[in-house]
């Protein structure tokens, strides 16, 4: 709800009205709450619902609407590409991509101890989610002494399962995903990945988990940690989307680069680093990217023209 909501009410605080189609899977409940509280108070928005083979190229390609904002996956974001670029239409598109965290030259061991369970927050299910770690292999000891204590803390289950009914709540970190569905995928995404090599470092324990008597638990999935997803596996470059975490060891700033980028680009990225020339440069290239240089330089990035690499 979240992103949808604040990509209304930034256009709504720009002075447009915003018509919004609801995700087709969840959010149909809250959002319409949102909505109605919102349209209550004089914001001009608006709700359908509706799958997105029905809505999508009539929102898109309709003359009345003069932006288009799509977050979603790449497949549909292309359409929506191809038809707003057709049309010479505003747009703003967020599409999926691998969130990595780089771990170099770095021994703030407790500060990443600490930081570990909230990108679970919603079960991973947010576009600003980080599965994927790439280690320098010369930490790699330092780094899963951090790093599995603080996924062992993590908790499953039903915000109202108590034992009595004076009993306080429980406090967990993460509840389902979004539905049974997703949650064999991500299930079979894990066992495929094993079978074929990659190496299991955590598994949550149903027995752990809090649940309701005789609760249907099929949309519900452990966290999972893996060492080394084989290429072959969609784990190794897509986003998972539900609490399972990859590693990837590298040897050189390249390899850290390149691993970085393994779905050839992603929404956030974040390196750990006590390297002060690491920091800077990558602090040179941030800068770069969002400032005009001299005429006719190519910034490193990913664009529609070409590709560069720092």
């Amino acid at each position: 709800m979240s992103v949808l909501v604040h990509a209304m009410l930034v256009q709504a605080l720009a002075g447009n009205a915003v018509i919004a189609k609801t995700p087709t899977d969840g959010g149909v409940a809250c959002l319409t709450l949102a909505c109605a509280l919102a349209a209550r108070e004089g914001i001009p928005v608006t709700l359908v619902s509706g799958s997105g083979s029905e809505l999508s190229e009539a929102l898109v390609r309709a003359p009345e609407i003069g932006c288009v904002s799509f977050v979603g996956g790449r497949d549909t974001g292309a359409a929506v590409a191809t038809a707003v670029a057709d049309l010479g239409k505003r747009h703003v598109l967020e599409q999926e991509g691998l969130n990595t965290w780089g771990i170099w030259n770095h021994t703030d061991w407790d500060a990443l101890t600490a930081v570990v369970p909230k990108p679970f927050d919603y079960g991973k299910q947010r576009c600003t989610a980080y599965p994927r770690f790439v280690v320098q292999r010369a930490l790699f000891d330092d780094f899963l002494a951090a790093y599995l204590p603080a996924v062992r803390t993590l908790r499953v289950g039903h915000p109202l399962a108590v034992e009595h009914p004076d009993d306080p709540f429980p406090r967990l970190d993460l509840g389902p995903v979004i539905n049974a569905a997703k949650a064999k995928e991500l299930t079979d995404q894990v066992t495929e990945a094993v079978d074929r090599g990659a190496v299991p470092l955590y598994r949550g324990r149903p027995a752990d988990a809090r649940f309701l008597p005789g609760q249907d638990t099929s949309a519900y999935v452990q966290p999972v940690t893996l060492l080394n997803p084989p290429p072959s596996s969609p784990l190794h470059h897509a986003e998972p989307f539900g609490p399972v975490d990859t590693i990837v060891l590298v040897d050189t700033e390249a390899e850290l680069l390149a691993a970085m980028n393994a779905s050839n680009g992603a929404l956030v990225a974040t390196l750990s680093t006590d390297d002060r020339a690491t920091y800077e440069r990558h602090g040179e290239l941030l800068v770069k990217a969002v400032t005009q240089g001299p005429p006719g330089e190519r910034l490193p990035g990913n664009f529609p023209e070409y590709r560069l690499r720092p």
